[in-house]
């Protein structure tokens, strides 16, 4: 009699633990309620999409038919001289409104060598629109819509910074042409610096469908703030495979702040110093936890980072207290900081951590006197610039604060049939030193039988002989 009692007690014990786990899918499998079913992301939509339009760009190209040279030809086929055929090439993008009185961001490839631009609002209306400012190294411009007599919707701007993976975000933006369209999803990654787009890496990875069309349109959070642009997919199929990034929200205020002050150029703070990434040789050879960080190469006389008492060999690990894991996370930190007052770095120097107050002032800039060479030369077609340490910043170059710099190169041109690049530096034309633009075009200016050209790329010289 005294064994059934423990028995029964494990007994009922048994049947109420069956009881809650049956209970409990019960409640898994339930029956939705009518307020759970009106769960929407429709109040975010109907507050944004008014704000995000569709961009519209056109250029005229002139389609060239090598016959129509040839004077045999024209004789028989009754082609007139020339025989040039235009075309016009047409592209779609998206853009957001983040001014009241319409200024639109969008990315540059949307309007990239555009003749007419023009917007269409949510609402079907359409505008001719300017472009205001071009920033290539952050792939992002500023349009103004013309005869504007109203105020139109804008997006708020978010901290990109205050950004976590997880977060839930929706796109929109004019997919394939087929209208404004709305796709959700999360924050997938932060900081993706190895997307090779633009200068500044340092993406916001998100598995919310973006397709072609979608670029220059809006990312935002669940506020309805804009937390990034969209740019670009990762697709081996040209379609969204959920592989997505936006430029943060913080870049897009910088060029639009730009844009606002009413300058042509996107200014940011420069350092006066060039980089290298930090390897796992380098961090092992240098006491290091972990490759990681920013180190610094070289130091320009004169600048921030010599005032700052910052040498070469140092690493730069973070910026106003927000890390630093590489070369491209630094020059996002660093950019995004506004002009004027300082910024404080964390360094690492000899195994031993230092703190230094930067100014955060623009790089030096002289005249660009940008000119493009027409005379028969191996530099037809080329549109050149004098040198500055604020253009040798904007492109990049190592080393190259003076001298002459290819900027744009004609298609077609004889100047692009050579491989001339953007970014080559022009140091010498039949044994002329060329220091300024002007030298260059009196130096082509008569033409030669033999041209001996020497140029500087990616820091390394390169001599030729032209015959021609």
């Amino acid at each position: 009699m005294h064994l059934k009692r423990p028995l029964t007690a494990a007994l009922l014990v048994a049947i109420a633990l069956t009881a809650s786990v049956q209970n409990a899918r019960a409640q898994e499998r339930r029956v939705p309620t009518a307020a759970e079913l009106r769960l929407s992301y429709s109040p975010v939509v109907q507050r944004v999409a008014p704000a995000v339009v569709n961009v519209y760009a056109a250029k005229v190209v002139q389609n060239r038919q090598p016959l129509f040279d040839d004077p045999i030809f024209r004789r028989f086929f009754g082609v007139p001289g020339g025989g040039d055929r235009q075309q016009v090439q047409r592209s779609l993008g998206s853009g957001v409104i983040v001014d009241a009185s319409g200024l639109v961001v969008t990315n540059v490839h949307v309007i990239e060598g555009a003749d007419e631009v023009k917007v269409s609002l949510a609402d079907k209306r359409e505008f001719e629109a300017e472009i205001v400012l071009k920033d290539k190294r952050s792939d992002l411009a500023v349009l103004r819509i013309k005869d504007a007599h109203e105020r139109f919707p804008t997006l708020e701007f978010a901290n990109s910074d205050a950004l976590e993976v997880g977060d839930i975000v929706l796109a929109i933006g004019n997919p394939f042409g087929v209208g404004q369209t709305v796709t959700h999803g999360i924050v997938s990654a932060l900081a993706r610096t190895q997307v090779g787009i633009t200068d500044y890496q340092f993406f916001i990875q998100t598995d919310a469908a973006i397709n072609p069309g979608n670029s220059g349109g809006a990312l935002v959070d669940l506020t309805g703030r804009l937390v990034g642009i969209n740019t670009a997919i990762f697709s081996r199929s040209g379609g969204s495979q959920g592989v997505g990034f936006a430029i943060p929200a913080n870049m897009v205020r910088v060029v639009v702040a730009s844009a606002k002050g009413g300058g042509n150029a996107v200014m940011r703070p420069w350092l006066g110093a060039k980089f290298q990434p930090v390897t796992a040789d380098i961090a092992d050879s240098m006491g290091l936890k972990r490759p990681a960080g920013a180190l610094i190469a070289s130091v320009t006389p004169g600048g921030p980072a010599a005032h700052a008492g910052l040498k070469a060999g140092d690493v730069i690990v973070s910026v106003d207290a927000q890390a630093v894991d590489d070369v491209n996370a630094f020059d996002y930190r660093f950019a995004t900081k506004p002009l004027g007052g300082t910024a404080a770095l964390g360094a690492l120097r000899e195994g031993r951590e230092l703190s230094v107050k930067v100014a955060l002032q623009s790089a030096p800039a002289t005249p660009r006197d940008e000119i493009t060479i027409r005379s028969r030369s191996p530099f037809s077609g080329a549109k050149v610039a004098n040198l500055s340490p604020a253009l040798a910043d904007e492109l990049q170059l190592q080393n190259a604060d003076e001298g002459v710099v290819i900027l744009d190169v004609d298609s077609g041109s004889y100047a692009s049939n050579l491989n001339f690049q953007r970014g080559d530096v022009i140091v010498s034309v039949n044994g002329e030193h060329i220091a300024k633009t002007r030298d260059l075009e009196q130096a082509t200016s008569t033409p030669n039988r033999s041209w001996r050209i020497l140029i500087r790329r990616g820091g390394q010289q390169i001599s030729a002989v032209i015959n021609g």
